[in-house]
């Protein structure tokens, strides 16, 4: 047991690694060269890297000293090792690719391709159970109080003010839009990172032949049905509805088999956002 502990921790540390390269390479090859502060103390760095000449991913070890403090008193130490981890590693990597300079000039193209690496790093990095400390612990805690919130939706609010205040550092409004894309982009990756793309339609249909559309559901489509019991206003008359969720791809599909056994049916389509369970995501291990 304790050695398949050893053997999960290590790979989790290699995980934190690859995301910090990541990370590193968002920062510092197109984000920091065009004065883009995404927010969180990266960007926070970002501005005080532009009046002192401390680099950018030794600024963002040393703002972390206190949040590491604050990282041990929630958490506990098995957290802040791994979040220090994170921390020294995110920091090396930031500071090793700065010397290879900016690949792109143009500010829309850094702050796209920036945030999406940034944020592919943020999100790998969480889901090894650790954070790149700053604004990322702030967040954890505020998913503790605060589950139904997204962590991307987050990391949006509090990021806002750190870009608004890039605009008055770097006295420039473009360049602090440009952060604001890149923030956009930022929380939309990282919640796919964090919980997946399985977008769903939640499908109900009211019909009079429900015996034979459930049965080609699950047969033809793989899909789970359930039967609710209900009962037409109008008619007084008891019915089975049929709900069932599926993969988005797979609701044409789902559609045409309803047409073909009801042509009458009435069907009610909706997106699910999120959805748990066998075949989708693991409640226990998703939600960070």
């Amino acid at each position: 047991m304790e050695r398949k502990s050893i053997r999960r921790r290590i790979i989790e540390y290699v995980i934190i690694a690859v995301a910090s390269v990541f990370y590193g390479m968002g920062v510092s090859l197109f984000l920091d060269p065009n004065k883009l502060a995404p927010g969180g103390f990266t960007g926070i760095a970002i501005i005080i890297n532009h009046y002192v000449s401390i680099p950018v991913g030794t600024l963002f070890m040393i703002l972390n000293i206190p949040i590491m403090i604050l990282a041990v008193w929630k958490f506990g130490w098995k957290f802040m090792l791994s979040t220090g981890y994170a921390i020294v590693m995110v920091s090396i990597s930031c500071n090793f690719f700065a010397q290879f300079g900016v690949v792109t000039t143009d500010p829309l193209l850094a702050a796209i391709a920036g945030a999406v690496l940034l944020a592919s790093g943020i999100g790998l990095i969480f889901k090894m159970g650790a954070t790149t400390g700053g604004s990322d612990i702030i967040v954890k805690c505020l998913r503790i109080r605060y589950k139904h919130i997204k962590t991307g939706s987050l990391f949006l609010m509090s990021d806002a003010l750190v870009v608004a205040a890039s605009a008055i550092a770097f006295r420039d409004l473009n360049t602090a839009l440009y952060a604001g894309i890149a923030l956009f982009v930022s929380s939309i990756v990282m919640d796919m990172v964090l919980y997946g793309t399985d977008e769903a339609k939640l499908i109900y249909i009211i019909s009079e032949t429900p015996d034979n559309i459930a049965p080609r559901l699950m047969d033809e489509l793989d899909a789970g049905a359930t039967f609710i019991k209900g009962r037409g206003a109008y008619s007084k008359v008891n019915k089975h509805v049929i709900m069932c969720v599926v993969k988005k791809q797979m609701a044409p599909k789902l559609e045409e088999i309803v047409k073909e056994e009801d042509p009458d049916a009435f069907m009610i389509v909706t997106k699910a956002t999120e959805i748990y369970g066998e075949g989708y995501k693991n409640i226990f291990a998703e939600k960070i």
